[in-house]
């Protein structure tokens, strides 16, 4: 009977971290710290580096997000009752006051490991912190109309990506800004897919989002370009130099951002797995695709020059 209850109150601490949103910052790091380490040309032994250094950063990114998703369960209760009724807070099967402890425990423990890897990466983290923290707590950005969607995008998309590259190399050199402003571009409009589940819940706690606002289909309509111009715009950032040509394959992205559009009006119900819809599991699953391509080229065209 004490293990059953042991597995179930473990099952409840991994529900309130959310692992699946966890992958985004494990597979987005590792891939352009790998990118990073090839692109700067990093003298050493791969596999040494991928333990003491790669592992340890993408843990820290991870663990910031762990701590993010925690502190927002925290302040946003009153939404996840109405649309999340199944959230081991709302259901009481953990104390609000020790979600906060642990949200602090693991923040605190993001910054920690990130000092052992180097000062830029720790200020970058620090950001990354401050952003999702000034998203949750009152005063809340999350509240704000347009400017939700850029306090995810900005630590998600630009500043993750900065930080990862600054691993091995400076966040400040061209390559890794325009990846990271792709990735944020992105992200500002892909995140409304978040908010479709949310949408009657929001608006009755007072949060502002494209969709709650303007509708589902709207809102996917104003999020569209910024979707996919990032991706369309790869070809002319190549011609003026300031990409490499082999990144030019990213391009096709473009088309699961349509795809995702279509779902965002087409179908805005749950996933049968995943607590949000199939267009927030496409959204996530793209991210991923461009982060992993833009790794791999990288590395190719590294070995390759």
């Amino acid at each position: 009977m004490e293990l059953r209850e042991l597995k179930k109150q473990f099952k409840n601490y991994i529900d309130l971290i959310r692992p699946f949103t966890l992958l985004a910052p494990i597979i987005v790091s590792s891939c352009i710290m790998i990118a990073s380490y090839f692109n700067n040309r990093v003298v050493g032994d791969f596999t040494s580096i991928w333990w003491t250094t790669i592992i340890p950063a993408s843990f820290a990114l991870a663990i910031l997000n762990g701590a993010s998703n925690t502190l927002n369960q925290v302040t946003d209760i009153k939404t996840d009752k109405i649309s999340k009724p199944y959230r081991p807070l709302v259901r009481g099967n953990i104390p609000v006051r020790k979600a906060l402890i642990i949200s602090i425990i693991l923040y605190s423990l993001a910054i920690f490991i990130s000092l052992f890897i180097n000062p830029m990466f720790s200020f970058l983290v620090l950001l990354i912190a401050f952003f999702s923290i000034t998203y949750s707590i009152p005063p809340r950005f999350k509240d704000l109309l347009f400017v939700n969607q850029l306090w995810i995008a900005i630590p998600r998309g630009l500043l993750g990506i900065l930080a990862s590259w600054s691993v091995f190399g400076s966040p400040i050199n061209p390559l890794p800004l325009v990846i990271g402003l792709i990735a944020m571009c992105f992200l500002v409009g892909g995140s409304i897919t978040k908010d479709i589940v949310d949408n009657d819940a929001d608006k009755k706690t007072g949060t502002r989002t494209l969709v709650n606002t303007f509708g589902v289909k709207k809102a996917a309509t104003l999020s569209l370009p910024f979707m996919v111009f990032p991706f369309v715009y790869i070809p002319m950032l190549i011609h003026s130099g300031i990409l490499e040509s082999y990144l030019w394959i990213l391009t096709f992205l473009a088309i699961p951002a349509f795809l995702i559009f279509y779902l965002m009006i087409k179908e805005n119900r749950k996933d049968g797995l995943l607590e949000n819809t199939p267009s927030w599991t496409l959204m996530y699953v793209t991210y991923f695709v461009f982060a992993f391509g833009f790794s791999v080229l990288t590395v190719i065209g590294s070995i390759a020059a």
